[in-house]
């Protein structure tokens, strides 16, 4: 990890985070799994020779999250559905707050894969702790998935037709990237 030692800014212009949710329910065949792109966003990651000094750093404006794709359903997403889906994401699900990510402790992942990452995750005004390993390639690539239970943030998962067609209540962010 020496190579990439110092201090690297992300955001949109060099790397991705994405929201990857599932559907579930008797009428989950009508519904979407969806990519939802953050679009305004900016992290900070502090790379430390010694795991245990680096620092990572991640705000995000909540309204900036933009339905990218959607697979399944029994149509295709159209645009009237993703202007409908970033409404309700604005409105209902995160409700404008900001979300905010800060490292507390940092060390090597298992089997040398990179570092694992604890922090404090802040959403809609609610802050936990979670946990996820950041891979860092020789070339500088990163990738990091964390698994985001909603309701443990205080997050009632989207539901539809009196409950039919519900998002999973655990979502996937991803990080993608190059230093």
């Amino acid at each position: 990890m020496s190579i990439h030692s110092g201090v690297h800014r992300l955001g949109p212009a060099n790397a991705s985070l994405t929201v990857h949710t599932k559907r579930v329910g008797a009428a989950a065949k009508a519904g979407h799994d969806l990519v939802i792109g953050v679009t305004s966003w900016e992290a900070t990651l502090a790379l430390a020779e010694n795991p245990a000094e680096t620092r990572l750093e991640l705000s995000a404006d909540a309204s900036s999250l933009r339905a990218r794709e959607g697979s399944g359903g029994m149509q295709d997403l159209g645009d009237e559905d993703r202007a409908s889906i970033d409404q309700t994401i604005d409105d209902e699900v995160l409700i404008g707050r900001p979300i905010e990510y800060r490292s507390t402790r940092v060390q090597s992942a298992p089997a040398g894969s990179g570092i694992r990452v604890e922090g404090d995750l802040t959403l809609v005004g609610e802050t936990r702790p979670i946990t996820f390993d950041l891979a860092i390639g020789d070339d500088g690539t990163l990738s990091a998935t964390a698994i985001v239970k909603q309701s443990a943030w205080g997050i009632k998962p989207y539901s539809t037709l009196f409950g039919a067609l519900k998002v999973t209540d655990e979502v996937e962010v991803v990080l993608e990237g190059h230093l």
